[in-house]
């Protein structure tokens, strides 16, 4: 299902990606009881930052990793914006399709970026590899992107899936009918790999919430073993 390149061990030493993989989900506009999960989840962010500034939390050791990487490209680490409107600004986490939205709470509570998409839709296997400014994708809003040199992303026999600057595509993109979903996760070195565990860990249990009956297809973490 998985399958790491050569060029993107000796590109990312000390690096790692996060695979989820659940059958038998269900993807409701609303879950009443996730929404619930939110709101806790929202109060604890609250409590957690109570009175910490931008700067703050840039030095927190996940995020300051992230953006590390993300200044190597110019660009800001959209997660930590997200989390600022939550903690700062008091806004809630986007109500979206509940598949979406549980990703969205293990990644503003773990603050490890993350992808999902439609397990059907793939061409599998998936490949994680580093890009050589040449590979190009149709992002989530339907522009063709050229990838930046030496970032990560990942495709399937069909084409780009995701990358971390841009973000996932629009092909695979999970949807109100998804039954089978995959959630991929990008871990700069300097993350830890039991972070990477614990988050997937958080996703599967949101799911969960949604779809009892869902079963889990895939766990691991993957570096350069």
């Amino acid at each position: 299902m998985f399958e790491v390149s050569t060029a993107w061990k000796s590109a990312f030493p000390g690096a790692h990606v996060g695979v989820l993989a659940m059958k038998d989900v269900t993807n409701p506009a609303r879950h009443a009881e996730l929404e619930n999960h939110k709101a806790e989840l929202e109060a604890r962010l609250r409590e957690q930052f109570k009175g910490q500034d931008r700067a703050a939390l840039s030095s927190h050791p996940v995020l300051r990793v992230y953006n590390e990487y993300y200044k190597r490209f110019k660009k800001t680490y959209h997660v930590q914006l997200q989390l600022e409107s939550i903690v700062m600004k008091g806004r809630s986490i986007p109500s979206v399709a509940s598949l979406v939205e549980a990703m969205f709470m293990a990644e503003v509570k773990n603050m490890l970026l993350t992808a999902g998409h439609d397990l059907d839709v793939l061409q599998l296997p998936l490949i994680l590899d580093v890009s050589n400014g040449t590979e190009n994708y149709t992002v989530m809003r339907g522009e063709l992107q050229t990838l930046k040199p030496g970032d990560m992303f990942i495709s399937d026999r069909a084409g780009i899936i995701s990358d971390v600057i841009y973000g996932p595509d629009q092909r695979t993109q999970i949807r109100a009918g998804t039954r089978n979903v995959i959630f991929t996760v990008y871990a700069p070195a300097g993350i830890k790999e039991q972070a990477v565990v614990n988050h997937l860990q958080d996703m599967r249990d949101y799911v969960l919430v949604i779809a009892p009956q869902a079963q889990e297809e895939l766990l691991k973490v993957y570096g350069r073993d």
